[in-house]
């Protein structure tokens, strides 16, 4: 055990040797062992922090632990004959049923309702275009978990009475208010004017769509400003994670009730909650993964068959050195062996390169974009495993040729 431990010992010292007498070809031969496991490496990192923005900013619209019930929606994607199914079956929800779901719902942190509309603003010469127009009640303030850095949210009393005010996102602040504070200015909405509240803390956009082209007014002043007649969502939210699933049967339950379904009987709802989400982007994004990982996986496997036809020429050139040794006593597999430790010893080196060029690349990346670059644990061992691998395979040829050289010949080629 000790006699092999010090062969690869010395086994590794030489192939070091090898690889730093020819400094110039050994980078040569690396670089696509670097670049192969930049790029596995770099796709990880890159589908990590996909995940990651994709479900923070989720959580910055939705707030944490939330569902919607809505007459119409699906977490996947439907067949167009499944769409036309679900507008016939589902109903519009009113009034009476947020009611019931609040007051009934004993697991719920919170329940409110809201409502989505798009208008055009002006003001003082400025125009904004697209602006989202959220009708909401007073609960949607901690149920998606909004921070108001100025102002307040709108209460019960307002929503009840229709008030005409409103909470406004940063877009509207630096595009109508850049200078001034925004509290208490008026805003006109389609030639409504509503008084400034409150202004909710900046979030962002999301793949340059901003989330802060936006203005939240009280539901009741919603419908009538837009005519709505009838119809909004449910949105509430549970405790913790833990509880989330029990807080949506809960609320599956209380609506299949109100409405008087029988078992038999399919939801006339959707019921879209953050964990299904979540589900659905991990499912996205792993997707993503198996198609692209395996396609750069490939260059690595270019980067070996450099190293196969570096180590050939290593051989050829050591053919006095081989031939000397299995004069003096070496085995067969002791030259083998030796080889490939060199090979193995090239690719790893390239791997650890080429791990240090993806997380300078990733922070980089993560520096100049919204989007994370997570360098993650799996797509690092696989990097390095597999180039440690390769380097072991593609090796083979050239230490198996090696051990196979007579030593009369190899020394009468010096």
């Amino acid at each position: 055990m000790r006699a092999a431990f010090l062969f690869c010992v010395d086994a590794t010292r030489i192939a070091f040797q090898s690889i730093l007498a020819h400094k110039l070809r050994s980078f040569l031969t690396l670089t696509g062992i670097i670049i192969g496991v930049a790029s596995v490496v770099l796709v990880g990192a890159a589908i990590s922090g996909l995940n990651t923005y994709v479900l923070s900013n989720i959580t910055k619209q939705l707030g944490a632990n939330t569902f919607y019930v809505t007459r119409l929606g699906s977490v996947g994607r439907l067949t167009e004959e499944e769409w036309e199914q679900m507008v016939k079956r589902n109903k519009r929800i009113e009034w009476p049923e947020m009611r019931f779901v609040k007051n009934a719902c004993q697991g719920c942190s919170d329940v409110g309702a809201e409502q989505f509309d798009r208008a055009d603003l002006k003001h003082e010469g400025e125009d904004l275009f697209g602006t989202q127009i959220i009708g909401a009640t007073s609960e949607m303030a901690g149920i998606k978990s909004m921070t108001i850095v100025s102002g307040r949210f709108f209460t019960q009393h307002e929503v009840d009475h229709g008030n005409t005010v409103c909470v406004i996102g940063n877009d509207i602040r630096e595009k109508f208010f850049p200078l001034t504070d925004p509290i208490g200015k008026t805003l006109r909405i389609r030639e409504t004017a509503f008084t400034i509240i409150g202004l909710e803390e900046k979030l962002g956009s999301m793949f340059g769509s901003s989330l802060d082209n936006k203005v939240h007014i009280p539901l009741t002043t919603h419908r009538r400003l837009f005519d709505r007649a009838g119809g909004f969502g449910i949105r509430g939210s549970a405790p913790s994670r833990a509880e989330f699933a029990n807080v949506i049967d809960k609320v599956r339950r209380l609506m299949r009730s109100f409405r008087g379904l029988t078992p038999e009987r399919e939801d006339t709802f959707a019921i879209l909650d953050t964990e299904s989400i979540d589900t659905q982007v991990g499912n996205f994004t792993g997707a993503i993964a198996m198609v692209v990982t395996p396609t750069t996986l490939i260059s690595l496997v270019v980067g070996g068959i450099v190293v196969m036809n570096i180590m050939l020429v290593s051989v050829t050139e050591r053919t006095f050195e081989i031939g000397l040794r299995k004069a003096v006593g070496a085995r067969s597999k002791q030259i083998l062996a030796q080889f490939l430790i060199e090979s193995s010893a090239l690719a790893s080196l390239g791997g650890f390169f080429g791990l240090v060029l993806a997380a300078g690349l990733s922070w980089v990346i993560g520096a100049v974009t919204p989007v994370p670059m997570t360098v993650t644990l799996p797509y690092v061992l696989l990097s390095l495993l597999v180039s440690g691998d390769i380097g072991m395979v593609f090796g083979i040829y050239p230490a198996y040729k090696a051990s196979k050289l007579d030593p009369i010949i190899a020394l009468t080629k010096s």
